[in-house]
């Protein structure tokens, strides 16, 4: 597994990843009863773009509306989400589904050190994101989980050269997602 702000790349899975692991694409591995946000413009699901590794054996699983309409780019908007587990809480904009299984993005995909040049990385302590625009922490004390690019294996509508980031609260049971672009 990358260390964390080591640039990294997705490659394609030899098949499902059925394990707890840090993965883009497929399907969510849930560590407790299935959480599937919905987006609050269109009330459909939303698309899964990954799951991260988080310490303590937990995951932040990552979800935004497909086609990159209503407000898939703010924090705080419900059209994307970071969903933690175990223990985690859903914060008030955003609403969930007892459902395993949705839209995803794309193939399972894994994590490795890129052997080229690559602005996606995984987070951790002391960790900064690289901000196209102005800085957008959510707050004091929230750490960066992942930074994501056009880099992905698939498609993810992150406007024209964006990026998205992916942080978790101070506490470790809340999550958001955002994105920039040029």
């Amino acid at each position: 597994m990358p260390q964390p702000g080591v640039p990294l790349e997705f490659v394609a899975a030899d098949g499902p990843v059925r394990e707890p692991v840090t993965k883009v694409g497929g399907q969510p591995v849930w560590l407790e009863e299935p959480q599937w946000p919905v987006s609050r413009t269109t009330g459909e699901p939303m698309e899964f773009l990954g799951q991260f590794a988080l310490d303590g054996g937990r995951l932040a699983y990552l979800f935004m509306m497909g086609d990159g309409d209503g407000w898939t780019w703010h924090p705080e908007r419900g059209d994307n989400a970071l969903v933690i587990q175990p223990g985690g809480r859903i914060p008030d904009f955003v609403t969930v589904r007892a459902q395993a299984e949705g839209p995803s993005a794309g193939e399972d995909h894994l994590p490795r050190t890129a052997e080229r040049h690559s602005s996606l990385f995984l987070g951790g302590p002391d960790t900064e994101p690289e901000w196209v625009q102005d800085d957008e922490h959510p707050g004091e004390g929230w750490e960066l989980v992942v930074q994501l690019t056009e880099e992905l294996p698939f498609f993810v509508n992150f406007g024209d050269a964006g990026a998205g980031w992916a942080f978790v609260s101070p506490d470790g049971k809340e999550g958001r997602f955002l994105w920039q672009c040029c």
